[in-house]
């Protein structure tokens, strides 16, 4: 079970990159994936950012959890299983994983910036795929 706060946007969707945030304090990626309270997903462009979607994590179920992602294009999160690992890279979801805690705030802003430099070839596909 969880419970899904829908944030709307009067944005259109060029160029924008869907990325969940694993989180238990709701400011910094510091959670395990299977363990995670809520996932924060922002959508981020070239102009910035605006939070769309806040998932609350009210049952630990890998599949329930990688089904509630399905449609983001990155996910963050401080450690995986390999069997989660694989099931949301086979939905099509680039997962990051950070050996420490980090602030939401400053991975959004390097995102930004990222889109608006060079982003990465993984970066570059999302937005072709997505064009």
């Amino acid at each position: 079970m969880s419970s899904t706060i829908q944030v709307t946007s009067n944005n259109n969707n060029d160029g924008i990159i869907k990325v969940a945030f694993a989180t238990n304090d709701n400011e910094n990626v510091d959670a395990h994936f299977g363990s995670a309270k809520q996932f924060n997903i922002y959508d981020i462009s070239k102009e910035g950012y605006d939070i769309s979607t806040i998932i609350k994590i009210q049952t630990k179920d890998t599949d329930t959890t990688v089904e509630l992602l399905k449609g983001n294009d990155i996910v963050y999160f401080v450690n995986i299983g390999p069997t989660a690992a694989a099931k949301i890279i086979n939905k099509g979801i680039f997962p990051i994983k950070y050996k420490e805690v980090i602030s939401i705030d400053e991975e959004l802003n390097k995102l930004v910036k990222m889109l608006n430099d060079n982003p990465p070839p993984f970066i570059k596909k999302i937005i072709e795929k997505k064009a």
